[in-house]
């Protein structure tokens, strides 16, 4: 993340993109505001940013198909922030991909602060840059004939073919991968994966959890690589191998 770092503002009101764009630019950021579905893809299209903010109450719009349309074509960042506090809405726009969910009215400071959160996931390291220790840490773990390779931030099938996942997705697999063989309970995965930012609900990682499911496994309703412990938490069963790319 750098102090150029592109952020696209999507709501319908010019006054809280004019806001929020202040605000966002005067903490570094790179600005663009929009109004409309359409000019998000075509901005996606052009100069496509690092994440997006995205109001669900666009008129004569739904706000979940552009998620849905950002999360299959863009890797980006993706908060949704609405007046749509509703837990139903929370948990669709989770299983959509989004990385975090803001209900209006919020504080600006905390947003800025969940909008870093996520980019530290998100945005990819430079050519030639590492993160700090990582010559000391295995770059790929290999399970079940899958890879997951913690550099690039990608999974590769059996067939070596990859397969998309959010940022959360991500970060809960290798949480589960570099635990392997432990029961880790949903308190751990939420620190571990978002750090309770603005202390997410319980239902975050259940619903990751499904989505892993029905990308890893043959049978998702009847899991063989992501189990369930009652009362406790989830395991990731099948051994670990780490290796270096």
């Amino acid at each position: 993340m750098t102090a150029t770092t592109h952020l696209a503002v999507l709501d319908d009101e010019v006054e809280i993109t004019t806001l929020l764009a202040g605000y966002l630019q005067g903490h570094g950021f790179r600005v663009s505001q929009l109004h409309s579905g359409a000019a998000l893809l075509e901005l996606m299209a052009q100069d496509a940013p690092a994440l997006v903010l995205l109001d669900l109450g666009l008129p004569g719009e739904d706000g979940f198909a552009i998620a849905r349309q950002l999360r299959e074509h863009w890797r980006c960042g993706l908060v949704i922030v609405t007046g749509r506090g509703d837990a139903v809405d929370k948990v669709v726009g989770l299983e959509i991909g989004a990385d975090d969910y803001v209900t209006k009215p919020f504080d600006l400071r905390e947003l800025v602060a969940r909008i870093k959160a996520v980019l530290r996931r998100v945005v990819p390291l430079e050519a030639g840059e590492t993160r700090p220790g990582a010559e000391e840490e295995a770059t790929l773990l290999r399970f079940a004939q899958w890879e997951l390779d913690m550099a690039a931030r990608r999974l590769l099938d059996p067939r070596g073919t990859e397969v998309g996942l959010t940022t959360g997705e991500f970060d809960l697999l290798s949480t589960l991968a570099t635990h392997a063989g432990r029961v880790l309970s949903r308190d751990f995965l939420l620190e571990a994966t978002r750090g309770r930012d603005g202390g997410p609900f319980d239902r975050t990682i259940d619903v990751q959890i499904g989505r892993l499911r029905r990308k890893l496994e043959d049978d998702p309703n009847n899991p063989q690589i992501i189990k369930s412990v009652r009362g406790a938490g989830y395991i990731l069963v099948p051994k670990v191998e780490k290796g270096r790319g």
